[in-house]
């Protein structure tokens, strides 16, 4: 072979080597790349299922953060008993309220905690008047604490009275709402990161705008720890005044046990005909709290007192009743509510339902009255017993249920200027004025000591009654406004006139 050739042959040997070994290197990296292509694919299918899981996740806590039942009670099967269950369950539901589609979304400034105090009408308001605070300072709230340690010592939580999924649903579109803190944020409470504090009573939004508001973004929880009365009556925007009464007269109901058992009361009374609510507060401790004793006996009285210094919060101890009594300060004793009543030309057949708890003196104190009405009727007398087991020694369970029979009733006569018969009142306008009669009580006992004196006639006392009283019934007026002397003026919840719709007669100024 000659050299030619072999050059040639040892230049094709070489071209062979390098492609076989360039084939091996192109074989090895489509390998490489065949699997590094199997693993990404893997890599997306699993990302992608951690992303779907995430988001269910979250669409979980957005359900019960935000109220809609979308996930929950959802059961693994129906048998029979199930789906009758279900049925019974459904027709003890109060009528449905259109709720609002939409969600407000807003940037969040902090959370609101709320403790309550007083009995449930006082904790009513301030729950109205939180709500409002909460959505003019972009705050989430949580759903507020209610008063255990006040005297009537009741340990209902709020989902115990009120309906807390529609409390939360149907103000979504107005404020973000939470049965309890997010974990991070509850870890932070726990760790004592917050702010506690009392607001100024009778405030307006300036002041939480510009006091109340820096301390949320500061301390990022804020717990409000008495909230009676921390809004004011009168001077604030129109759509503060409106959002209080949509909380009060829709967002606020009761849970679907009391409002069944409420609709069976109102019932039962209406198959008899009318029927007239007295919410007659002559109870032991409003009679220890005001040192009322007008016709009680001096053991009476002496156990009244006791109760009184028993009370630490209770700051009024030496009181003279019947200085008190005079000035209209008292609750109208079962004898001189029966004569007001008469008075007023009140059927003395008339259903008299009692929205009270125990009357101080019992049957003894209560003759006068049912000797005047003979058909004198509680809760207790109208229902079984066993119907009432799940609200009792619960206070603000059995007050709200008479709530619902005051609120329905054809006439609310309380005997006491309290939170209850201040509330109901406001409701009663919101309905429609229906008539609800504002005894004066300081006019009322000194007519009643002339007569009981021998010194007014029956008719002359009975016409300076009715004529006092006629323009007392509910109608609608407006509210009087006492600058500086919030006390004193008209309550807000008694006449929300911004949220009223008025009838064809003119307003009037009383």
């Amino acid at each position: 072979m000659c050299k030619t050739d072999k050059f040639v042959y040892h230049r094709k040997l070489w071209e062979m080597k390098v492609r076989l070994l360039g084939e091996t290197k192109v074989e090895k990296l489509r390998n490489s790349f065949v699997s590094r292509s199997r693993m990404s694919l893997w890599m997306i299918r699993a990302v992608t299922v951690l992303l779907l899981w995430s988001c269910f996740v979250h669409l979980m806590a957005l359900g019960e953060m935000w109220g809609p039942r979308l996930f929950k009670g959802w059961p693994s099967c129906f048998n029979q008993h199930d789906l009758s269950t279900v049925a019974a369950d459904m027709r003890s539901l109060p009528a449905k309220i259109a709720l609002p589609l939409k969600v407000r979304v807003y940037q969040n400034n902090g959370y609101l905690m709320v403790s309550c105090n007083g009995g449930l009408n006082q904790m009513r308001a301030a729950i109205c008047d939180m709500v409002t605070v909460a959505r003019f300072m972009n705050v989430t709230l949580v759903v507020p604490e209610l008063d255990k340690t006040s005297f009537w010592n009741d340990p209902s939580e709020f989902k115990d009275i009120f309906d807390v999924d529609h409390f939360i649903t149907s103000l979504r579109d107005e404020v973000r709402i939470l049965k309890e803190l997010p974990p991070r944020v509850k870890k932070r409470v726990e760790l004592g990161m917050y702010h506690e504090m009392p607001p100024i009573s009778w405030s307006n939004m300036s002041y939480y705008q510009n006091q109340i508001l820096p301390l949320v973004k500061k301390h990022k929880v804020l717990h409000l720890n008495k909230t009676d009365s921390r809004l004011a009556n009168n001077g604030l925007p129109l759509e503060v005044q409106k959002l209080r009464c949509r909380v009060n007269f829709n967002g606020l109901k009761f849970t679907p046990q009391i409002e069944e058992l409420g609709r069976r009361v109102v019932s039962i009374l209406r198959e008899k005909g009318p029927f007239l609510v007295l919410h007659l507060r002559y109870e032991m401790d409003m009679l220890a709290f005001s040192g009322c004793s007008h016709g009680c006996n001096p053991e009476e009285e002496e156990e009244l007192t006791r109760m009184r210094y028993a009370y630490p919060w209770w700051k009024e101890k030496v009181i003279n009743s019947e200085v008190k009594r005079k000035e209209g300060l008292c609750p109208l004793t079962p004898e001189e509510t029966a004569l007001t009543l008469t008075a007023l030309g009140i059927d003395r057949n008339v259903q008299l339902y009692i929205a009270a708890g125990e009357i101080y003196g019992g049957e003894r104190r209560m003759k006068a009255l049912t000797d005047a009405f003979p058909n004198v009727v509680r809760k207790e007398t109208l229902l079984d017993s066993s119907d009432l087991d799940f609200c009792r020694n619960h206070s603000s369970q059995m007050a709200a249920l008479d709530y619902l029979v005051a609120v329905e009733s054809d006439m609310f006569v309380p005997t006491n200027d309290g939170n209850m018969a201040r509330v109901v009142e406001g409701h009663r306008r919101f309905l429609g004025f229906k008539k609800t009669v504002q005894l004066n009580r300081k006019f009322l006992v000194k007519l009643i000591d002339e007569y009981t004196e021998g010194l007014l006639t029956w008719d002359v006392f009975s016409s300076m009654v009715k004529a006092f009283h006629s323009t007392r019934m509910g109608s609608p007026k407006r509210r009087l406004v006492i600058p500086n002397k919030p006390k004193e003026e008209d309550y807000f919840y008694a006449n929300p006139q911004e949220c009223l719709q008025l009838l064809d007669e003119p307003l009037r100024v009383i």
